[in-house]
């Protein structure tokens, strides 16, 4: 059953949360960073992105850099642009897209949730990047970025959220430049503190949605502490870690999508006709055509538009990997006619987020860069919890989570 801790936040007075608060280290590089955080020393970017303080080029991965974020985390709490919280509390944090919110609850998470899978993932993560933000933990001692949980829904969790918020007043209530709302709650009643941990006891597993290799670093950090810790008992603030955890039922997950540089020396014409073997292929024009059910794929190619729709027998729904359509279109187009088969090495592809349109996938072909683009019908939340229930891991590049979580709004120290 999953554990849910209140703890001290370390968060920004109301006037500079919308300062502090940055988009997370991940999504953007060390130049958009540069950029994001130009003449605001407030940005968190200067404690999650710190090489940003250093000319450009250097290594983000320099012991320096590394340094310098600790340097930073403590420049903001001497000058109070983080102020921690007197008494353990949760948070409820919100966000706002295109009119529509999802509310998450703050809390720690457990580090023996992770090591025993009740904290469920999805993809895989690689080690280099996981030593990259255990480095940033071990160092900052802190959880200074979230991680995005969710969860199958609890009616009682959603009521509680929903009083607080019709109720009180958010302290942080603002939108960012990319146009998203995000809102904060402080829950400070004992007694509610209390229910929300004891409905948490009763949820059999979690699952991160997005940050598996913050959520793996933080894990494996307070994983070390322990070890090293002659005297721990289990009660230690290292054997928790930030997360935010969203009803399943509040979650969208958007598209993810693929373009490719070249068309493995087959003409368009070749191609098109070795698609035919798996797909019915549709000539759609010139006009942006997305995809509207599963099995269905969108291919720009040689300034068209083609509607591609897997023939049955070519996959299989009993499979919870075979039959996502990330598999089908890696199985039937990337690899058997495209001769890209690791998609986490080749060159050959490129990834992009449903949130940027298909009108990014168009501009790209349109260009020269890539030569052909593939849009696919988003996973579903059930497909995910599915795919996480029976231990199976996703294709790369499967799953799209907007808007991403602001970092800085609270920060879980580990003492």
């Amino acid at each position: 059953m999953a554990v849910l801790k209140p703890f001290k936040g370390l968060r920004p007075p109301r006037e500079l949360a919308q300062k502090v608060a940055s988009r997370p280290y991940d999504v953007l590089n060390s130049e958009e960073a540069r950029k994001e955080a130009d003449g605001n020393p407030q940005s968190l970017l200067h404690i999650i992105k710190p090489e940003i303080d250093f000319p450009s080029g250097t290594d983000e991965h320099s012991e320096p850099v590394y340094d310098k974020a600790v340097e930073n985390f403590n420049l903001f709490r001497e000058k109070g642009w983080l102020v921690q919280d007197e008494q353990e509390k949760l948070y409820i944090y919100a966000q706002t897209m295109n009119g529509r919110t999802q509310y998450g609850i703050v809390g720690a998470a457990s580090v023996d949730d992770y090591m025993n899978g009740v904290i469920k993932k999805h993809e895989l993560t690689r080690k280099d990047k996981e030593e990259d933000r255990m480095k940033h933990v071990r160092n900052t001692n802190a959880n200074v970025e979230p991680v995005f949980f969710t969860f199958p829904a609890v009616q009682e969790l959603d009521d509680i959220v929903a009083k607080i918020v019709k109720e009180t007043e958010p302290v942080y209530d603002f939108v960012a430049e990319d146009g998203f709302g995000h809102h904060f709650w402080v829950i400070d009643d004992e007694a509610t503190i209390n229910r929300i941990v004891e409905l948490f006891a009763k949820i059999p597993a979690t699952y991160v949605a997005d940050g598996h290799h913050r959520t793996a670093a933080a894990a494996l950090v307070g994983n070390e502490k322990r070890q090293n810790n002659p005297n721990h008992t289990g009660n230690e603030e290292y054997n928790y870690f930030l997360a935010v955890h969203f009803p399943d039922n509040q979650l969208q997950i958007i598209d993810y999508n693929r373009v490719v540089k070249d068309l493995n020396g087959l003409t368009e014409a070749e191609l098109l006709a070795k698609l035919e073997e798996d797909f019915e292929v549709t000539e759609m024009g010139t006009e942006i055509f997305k995809p509207a059910a599963l099995h269905t794929f969108s291919m720009y190619l040689g300034g068209k538009w083609y509607k591609l729709v897997a023939r049955s027998g070519r996959y299989d729904d009993n499979d919870p990997i075979g039959v996502l359509d990330v598999t089908i279109l890696s199985n039937l187009v990337l690899d058997k006619n495209l001769g890209i088969k690791d998609l986490r090495t080749d060159k050959r592809i490129d990834f992009v987020g449903g949130i940027r349109g298909l009108g990014e996938l168009k501009r790209r072909v349109d260009s020269g860069e890539m030569k052909a683009a593939f849009a696919l019908y988003p996973v579903s939340m059930q497909q995910l919890i599915d795919i996480a229930d029976t231990g199976n891991i996703m294709p790369p590049k499967t799953t799209w989570f907007e808007p991403k979580l602001r970092s800085g709004l609270v920060i879980h120290e580990l003492d």
